[in-house]
């Protein structure tokens, strides 16, 4: 019997807060990718998958790709060069300026991509912010630089257009085999899920100096034998002891509001009762640190 089986990886690239995450949430129907305003949220590979009879798609979600200024930054920009070369298809994502054409910060990206074999599609999303008389214009000056295969305009918020673009992702998948089984809907650890929430509160409650300068780690994720409690211990790390005391807060009210908004999250990944214990440590210039960097668990690429 002939096998008619379509699957492959569909990295989602593009600068930092273009909207890959929310796009990759908004394609699977469930939270995989933690989200915020600041710019270079995502650190790690998160895969999604979606499977049905006929198909396997993982997403593979990327850091925003910058100019790094430290260690850190390197490996997340090396992650996101990667991915493009090992994909079945890559949607670069882009979200229109003010002034219309090229994002300035797109121009290295597009020239990386013009000498890449894999399908490409342009991706503009956040249409909803524009006037739809523009799309064409910023079709057209991107074309110019890096021949897509698609053009698909999106609101990755608001889920305009996203069922045509699963469409059109399907309809270029080669055939393949089914690499992760049914049901599976990340191939994230526990662990690296929960860490995620936590700084993703974490990155929404804290002053604008402190984000990029902390990590978080999970020190503990046990189920209690006798109840449904999860218990679940973890460690947020900061560079400078002043960074330390905004995170922990007058009397710890920070840290219990980070720990109070993270735990509702994580229980309903769960649907048990999370028991949430946070500390916080200094770690010095850990993002110029190979050594803490593979120990907080980011990917050595």
């Amino acid at each position: 019997m002939e096998n008619t089986f379509k699957s492959g990886f569909v990295a989602i690239v593009g600068r930092p807060n273009v909207g890959k995450s929310t796009l990759l949430n908004s394609m699977m129907g469930e939270k995989i990718a933690i989200i915020t305003n600041k710019p270079q949220t995502t650190r790690n590979i998160v895969r999604g998958i979606i499977t049905t009879d006929e198909m396997q798609i993982i997403f593979i979600d990327t850091p925003g790709m910058h100019c790094p200024k430290d260690k850190l930054s390197e490996n997340m920009v090396k992650m996101a060069e990667n991915s493009i070369k090992d994909a079945d298809i890559t949607l670069f994502i882009t979200s229109p300026t003010e002034k219309g054409g090229v994002h300035p910060a797109d121009n290295d990206i597009l020239k990386q991509l013009a000498t890449t074999k894999s399908t490409k599609f342009l991706v503009i999303n956040k249409i909803d912010t524009i006037d739809k008389g523009t799309i064409l214009p910023i079709t057209e000056a991107y074309n110019k630089i890096c021949t897509f295969d698609e053009t698909l305009p999106v609101s990755a918020m608001k889920g305009e257009n996203l069922l045509n673009l699963r469409q059109t992702i399907e309809k270029y998948l080669p055939l393949g085999p089914k690499y992760f089984p049914d049901g599976m809907m990340t191939d994230a650890p526990d662990a690296f899920i929960v860490s995620e929430m936590i700084r993703e509160k974490a990155l929404y409650m804290l002053q604008e100096e402190i984000p990029h300068g902390i990590a978080v780690e999970i020190n503990s994720l046990k189920k209690r034998e006798d109840k449904e409690i999860i218990d679940i211990e973890a460690t947020i790390y900061c560079e400078k002891n002043s960074h330390k005391g905004i995170i922990i807060g007058k009397q710890g009210a920070m840290l219990k509001e980070i720990g109070t908004r993270a735990r509702r999250d994580i229980q309903r990944l769960y649907a048990e009762k999370i028991n949430l214990k946070t500390w916080v440590k200094i770690k010095e210039n850990w993002r110029d640190s190979d050594f803490f960097m593979k120990n907080f668990g980011f990917k050595q690429d």
